[in-house]
């Protein structure tokens, strides 16, 4: 298992070293600083099988999950909930379309593998007190995690959130502040807080880690279709961790020899309308985002005004020769409903903005029915009841007991 070598800034290609926890890159004369890559000696895996590697990997937790990749994952004794490999769902409709369930994942949603990994790289480095800004699941996922290692949580989340989300944060006894705001005002208070208040900022791409969970996700697909590309993966785009680490992980997969040669996908990015920083700098060319004003959508993980990451974002787009695509809520919650009602599935608003995304694409010959693509459902939709049930009018009914 090869140690970490360097940590790397993703703007500068400063090398920092990870004896110590860090933040973002120290030697960026610009701001805002780089994010920082977690790089290896891979030297002495290469011309290995994954099957070699994976099949012989020994680690503690019983259920292995995204921990099967430890050979490509630092060297720490992880916390676990049981998080990653999770179904990758072909669909019953389209021929071509698989759709990755990451509401399977520990507190239903694919952010247990980003703070699964950062709170185990906490715990190893002795930090005793963790602290995020959250659309909502990250919440929960920080919570659960800090609760499995005994680390402190401080967690900041926009008070219109689902409801499911400040519920559970809170029955993990993390401690929780609801904001009259957005993600973006919650990340202000932790910015000015932290330093006095002794925290560890675990915000998107303030840390090394978060991404290192979220590359799981790419070397989990490209094993459950045989070790081959898709032609597309549509992805829902908020902090846009996932899309990073996914095409990290196709860099670490070409570099062991891992994957069958040929093109990688084109990177689909999926925004709401009410919310599409991203979709309007790729239309407009531009190499940055620009903080969008009033945001407003039902996807509460869509609604990051400004990501972090978004020039990193922005040049995968472009390298991978896919887009930025916008849909509106009202497209949103009928793709909910499509799927419920044919495929079984009850897609999270965020998961929904991909598959409709998908029928958009298809239609306007972006691509073909025949290709093979990989939809990611980022979390489960019971955690959405509230806002589902809101958009859909749904109201409970007072109906009258009957007697037995």
């Amino acid at each position: 298992m090869p140690k970490i070598a360097y940590l790397e800034c993703s703007r500068c290609h400063a090398h920092v070293s990870a004896d110590k926890p860090q933040t973002v890159c120290p030697s960026c004369s610009s701001q805002p600083a780089g994010s920082l890559y977690v790089r290896y000696d891979l030297s002495r895996l290469r011309g290995t099988s994954p099957k070699e590697v994976i099949g012989n990997e020994i680690i503690s937790s019983p259920w292995k999950g995204m921990w099967r990749y430890a050979a490509v994952l630092p060297e720490v004794q992880p916390v676990t909930l049981g998080e990653g490999w999770t179904p990758m769902l072909r669909s019953r409709r389209y021929t071509g379309v698989f759709l990755k369930e990451e509401g399977a994942n520990p507190t239903g949603t694919f952010k247990a593998r980003g703070l699964a990994m950062a709170v185990t790289m906490a715990r190893h480095y002795g930090i005793p007190k963790l602290a995020v800004p959250s659309a909502g699941n990250a919440a929960g996922a920080l919570a659960a995690y800090s609760a499995a290692a005994g680390i402190e949580s401080h967690i900041f989340m926009p008070r219109d959130v689902p409801f499911a989300n400040y519920v559970e944060a809170t029955a993990y006894g993390a401690n929780v502040t609801l904001v009259d705001g957005l993600i973006s005002d919650c990340a202000k208070i932790v910015a000015g807080k932290k330093a006095s208040e002794g925290w560890f900022d675990v915000s998107t791409l303030q840390e090394p880690f978060r991404v290192e969970g979220k590359k799981t996700m790419g070397y989990e697909l490209v094993e459950q279709l045989g070790w081959e590309y898709p032609d597309a993966v549509f992805y829902p785009t908020g902090g846009g961790v996932g899309l990073i680490g996914m095409w990290k992980a196709f860099q670490e997969l070409e570099e062991l020899g891992w994957v069958k040669p040929g093109k990688r996908p084109k990177m689909i990015a999926v925004q709401s309308t009410g919310c599409a920083p991203v979709v309007r700098a790729f239309e407009d060319r531009a190499s940055t985002s620009q903080a969008w004003q009033n945001a407003s959508t039902f996807a509460s993980g869509l609604r990051v005004p400004k990501p972090y990451g978004d020039a990193i974002i922005l040049d995968i787009l472009r390298e991978s020769e896919g887009l930025a695509i916008a849909l509106s809520d009202e497209d949103i919650l009928a793709s909910i409903l499509d799927w419920a009602k044919q495929e079984g599935i009850f897609l999270s608003p965020e998961g929904a903005a991909a598959t409709a995304a998908y029928d958009r694409l298809v239609s306007t010959g972006f691509l073909s029915p025949a290709d093979r693509v990989v939809l990611f459902n980022t979390g489960a939709g019971l955690k959405y009841t509230d806002v589902i049930a809101e958009a859909m009018q749904l109201r409970r009914l007072e109906t009258r007991s009957c007697a037995l």
